[in-house]
C-alpha cells in the first residue's frame, strides 16, 4: 500500500482517539463548552429582550453569531494550541521520526480540531433552540447551507491556524494571542449588529472570517426579515464566499510551506533551547 495513504489512515484513527480522549476526560470537556455555556446562560437572560422593532429578541439574533465565533475562533485557536504545546513537549519530534509521521500527525490534528469544533456546534445549536429559539431551518436547504457554512469557516480558519502554531513559540505566545482574537470577536457583529459600530471598525471586521462566519450562520438559522440589521440589508453572499475562500486558498498554500519548515527545524538541540528559554522566564 502507498505510505502516503497508509498515513493518512493512520491520522484519521489517530484523530478518532484524541476526539474520544478529549471527550471522555472531565477537564477537557469543561475547556470545551465552560465559555458556550457562559455565553449560552447569558443569552438565556436576555431572551425577552427585543431588538429595536426587528420583532426578534437579543438573544435569538446573538445564538448564530455565536455558533459563528465558536467555529472561526477555536478553527483558529485550537489547532494553534495544539501545535505550540506538541513542539514544547517532544509529541511533534517523536512524530518527526516515524516514516510519513508528520503526515499523520497533521491529519490527526485537523480531524481532533474540526471534530470538536462540530461537537461544540451541535451542542450549542441544539440545547440554544430549546431554551431561546428563533432559529429557521426551513428545509433541506437550510441544512445544506448550515454545513456548506461550517465547512468554508473551517476551512478559512484551520489553515491560519496552523500557520499560526508553526510561526509562534512557547504556551505564552499562544495566551497572548487570545487577546486579539477575543477582540475581533467583540467587533465582528456576534453579540449585536455590526451596524451599531464606527465605520472604520465595521471596515477592520470585515477583513476577518469571524465575521463572515458569523453572518452566514444568521442567514441560514434566522428568518428573512432578520436580514433588515444587516449591512446594506443584504446577507452579501457573494461577499461572504469571497473573503471565507479567499482566506481559505491563502490558508491552504501557505500552511503546508510553513509547517513544513517547522517540522525540518525541529530538532532535539531546539527543543532543548527552548526548555531553557523557559527555564529562565521561570526564574
Amino acid at each position: 500500500m502507498n505510505p502516503t495513504v497508509t498515513a493518512f489512515r493512520v491520522g484519521l484513527a489517530r484523530g478518532r482517539i484524541e476526539l474520544r480522549q478529549l471527550f471522555t476526560a472531565a477537564p477537557d470537556l469543561i475547556g470545551q463548552f465552560l465559555t458556550p455555556a457562559i455565553a449560552l446562560a447569558v443569552l438565556y437572560l436576555i431572551r425577552d429582550r427585543d431588538y429595536a422593532d426587528t420583532g426578534m429578541s437579543i438573544a435569538e439574533l446573538a445564538l448564530p453569531g455565536l455558533i459563528g465565533s465558536i467555529v472561526a475562533f477555536n478553527g483558529l485557536f485550537a489547532i494553534t494550541n495544539v501545535l505550540v504545546l506538541d513542539r514544547e513537549d517532544g509529541t511533534l519530534l517523536r512524530a518527526k521520526t516515524v516514516p510519513k509521521g508528520m503526515i499523520s500527525y497533521f491529519v490527526g490534528k485537523i480531524v481532533a480540531s474540526a471534530g470538536s469544533v462540530c461537537a461544540q456546534v451541535v451542542v450549542v445549536l441544539a440545547v440554544g433552540a430549546v431554551i431561546i429559539g428563533g432559529s429557521a431551518f426551513d428545509g433541506p436547504g437550510a441544512w445544506a447551507g448550515f454545513a456548506g457554512i461550517m465547512l468554508l469557516g473551517l476551512l478559512a480558519t484551520l489553515p491560519a491556524g496552523a500557520i499560526l502554531g508553526g510561526v509562534l513559540e512557547g504556551p505564552r505566545a499562544t495566551f497572548l494571542l487570545t487577546v486579539p482574537l477575543m477582540g475581533l470577536v467583540a467587533i465582528s457583529g456576534i453579540f449585536y449588529p455590526l451596524t451599531a459600530l464606527p465605520g472604520w471598525l465595521q471596515g477592520v471586521a470585515q477583513a476577518f472570517p469571524i465575521y463572515w462566519t458569523g453572518l452566514g450562520m444568521r442567514s441560514v438559522l434566522l428568518p428573512p426579515e432578520a436580514v433588515s440589521v444587516e449591512i446594506g440589508g443584504s446577507w452579501r453572499y457573494p461577499e461572504m464566499v469571497g473573503v471565507l475562500g479567499g482566506w481559505a486558498s491563502a490558508g491552504l498554500v501557505i500552511a503546508p510551506i510553513v509547517l513544513a519548515r517547522m517540522a525540518r527545524h525541529e530538532s532535539g538541540s531546539s527543543m532543548a533551547t527552548r526548555r531553557d528559554k523557559a527555564m529562565q522566564r521561570a526564574f
